[in-house]
């Protein structure tokens, strides 16, 4: 199954599919193939619904215009400052991420800013660099990577991502520490001295991205501290885990739907809007149920975990989620999400179990560099070539000068997990 979706040969959703019915079949067990597969689905069904509905949450959201003031007031603070720049990029990057969508944010935050990076001679690398760091830092329950932990290890996502908040935030200072540095060494650069740059934007760059007639009139302005409550109440039911995601997402869209555009015509429409998004992911999530179901039911994965183990020694057996943590983020030069998460990331926790470690932990581990810090600079990713082009830096350039950043993101924040004891050494 790696080879053929490395390969680019076959779709993951196909290669999630049919690979392991082959292997199955292969393997003489195919008369409980069907059985597998309904038993996974079953479990995978809530990560999917949850997909599908925060999918459209937030697009509906988007096109209300929740995140408008967000852009316009970064752009109106960071002025002509290379410091004060580089930390608004970062800024703007986190709260546009917060959809869970990396090509949304990097559409957003890149074109608004690379003028002021341009007007000042600024390095286009370091836009490219500092919207990476925040976008792959900023991992969420709803984004790809925490679903596919959840779903290819069986685990409630709030379970995976809630002692991990204090983690992250140490991987967001590190962030903006790193993002106020970049600017300060282009001051150096450009022989700004710290009063030599103004504070305050010049009037024609504090504006906002144009915005076609069409979403314009979209946007739902009276609306906004409305949409702004019902995001929070959301976003903090669901990191609480009072609720099922998938019931607080459904709740909260319908409400959306209700509140903003209140016919029913307004409402097919913004459905229709989103709902290849929703479907391609909710596709991917079922295969992948398809996929651990008949992996699991079958007991290849446990069969793997078992020839794996007697090759780790006891010694590093008990280490393996520091150890994945570690290399996380460059594994995602090498294994696209699907591949990874649905194919590698259940042998690793099989194996981590022989020694006693939970499989939340290996999950916890994956989340701090795979796909999430490396998915800005993974070739696996369209991502990685929206931001290069986005910013007008060659991709090998965007690679060779973000990747030790990216790297060093997820060693500062495995380093994290250990010092709050999420992990043991």
């Amino acid at each position: 199954m790696l080879a053929v979706i490395l390969s680019n040969r076959v779709s993951p959703l196909a290669a999630l599919i049919l690979i392991p019915i082959a292997g199955a079949i292969a393997a003489g067990v195919a008369p409980g193939i069907p059985g597998y597969i309904v038993d996974g689905l079953a479990k995978i069904a809530p990560v999917a619904g949850m997909f599908v509905f925060a999918i459209l949450f937030f697009g509906i959201m988007t096109d209300a215009g929740l995140l408008a003031p967000l852009v316009n007031a970064v752009l109106r603070m960071v002025g002509e400052r290379p410091s004060r720049i580089t930390v608004g990029t970062a800024l703007l990057a986190l709260l546009i991420h917060l959809d869970g969508s990396g090509a949304v944010c990097f559409l957003i935050t890149i074109p608004a800013l690379r003028p002021l990076y341009d007007r000042l001679g600024m390095d286009r690398r370091v836009l490219a660099c500092t919207a990476s760091m925040a976008a792959g830092v900023n991992f969420l329950p709803w984004t790809g990577p925490t679903l596919r932990a959840g779903a290819a290890l069986k685990l409630p996502v709030a379970t995976i991502f809630t002692p991990m908040i204090g983690v992250q935030v140490v991987g967001l200072v590190f962030v903006f520490v790193v993002s106020w540095w970049l600017g300060v060494r282009e001051e150096r650069r450009l022989g700004l001295g710290g009063h030599a740059a103004n504070a305050e934007a010049p009037a024609h760059l504090a504006v906002t991205p144009s915005h076609s007639d069409a979403e314009l009139a979209l946007r739902r302005p009276r609306l906004f501290l409305v949409n702004v409550a019902i995001t929070l109440v959301v976003v903090a039911t669901m990191i609480t885990g009072l609720i099922e995601p998938v019931v607080v997402f459904m709740a909260g869209t319908a409400l959306a739907l209700i509140v903003n555009y209140p016919s029913a015509a307004q409402q097919r429409e913004r459905i229709d809007a989103h709902a290849r998004a929703a479907l391609m992911m909710a596709g991917i999530l079922f295969a992948a149920g398809a996929f651990t179901g008949i992996m699991t039911g079958s007991g290849m994965i446990k069969a793997l975990a078992q020839a794996s183990v007697a090759h780790v020694p006891d010694a590093i057996g008990p280490r393996i989620p520091v150890l994945l943590g570690m290399i996380a983020m460059p594994l995602s030069l090498v294994f696209d999400p699907d591949s990874f998460y649905f194919g590698v990331l259940p042998v690793i926790a099989e194996v981590a179990g022989h020694f006693g470690v939970p499989a939340v932990q290996v999950a916890q581990a994956a989340l701090l560099g795979q796909m999430t810090t490396g998915f800005p600079v993974s070739p696996l990713t369209p991502a990685t070539f929206l931001v290069a082009g986005l910013s007008g830096v060659e991709l090998g350039a965007h690679q060779r000068f973000a990747i030790p950043w990216l790297f060093a993101a997820s060693i500062v924040m495995t380093l994290a997990a250990v010092a709050f004891g999420i992990f043991s050494l």
